[in-house]
């Protein structure tokens, strides 16, 4: 299985409560270029929209910027493809307070490019602050049992 992109950032900014698997409807260009690593999941998320899950905010630069159509957008709202009883769960869940759903890596399953994504509550800023500290102390430790 090869990692395509990873959004690093989620997991210090939420908690990620369960994680699922969804396809990507692509073009053939995204294909190539997603498998060229040109993949950036920052700032991205994923709605339900009319019952269509939907990633919203990924770039997908075009794999030859000189041959691309003039009409593409990099930047455009992409299809997921999941099962019906796992999109009414989320449908669910996501209509509650406080959850969304964020995407973490985008990797190369069998030959086809799947997305992974969490259901996710959003940290507060005493829990980041409290991750950081944790995190310092146990470096510190690291150091001084090395040296």
């Amino acid at each position: 299985m090869k990692i395509y992109s990873e959004n690093k950032k989620a997991t210090f900014d939420y908690e990620i409560l369960e994680k699922y698997e969804a396809g990507l409807v692509l073009i053939g260009q995204e294909v190539k270029s997603i498998r060229g690593g040109q993949i950036n999941l920052a700032s991205s998320y994923v709605i339900i929209k009319d019952g269509q899950p939907q990633l919203i905010g990924a770039k997908i630069p075009a794999y030859q910027p000189l041959n691309a159509p003039q009409s593409y957008n990099p930047e455009q709202t992409r299809k997921l493809l999941l099962n019906k009883k796992e999109l009414d769960y989320l449908q669910g869940k996501v209509n509650e307070r406080g959850f969304s759903l964020i995407p973490l890596k985008v990797y190369d399953n069998n030959g086809r490019i799947k997305l992974e994504f969490g259901l996710a509550k959003g940290k507060k800023k005493f829990d980041k602050k409290e991750k950081i500290k944790k995190r310092d102390v146990e470096r510190d430790t690291r150091r001084q049992l090395n040296s």
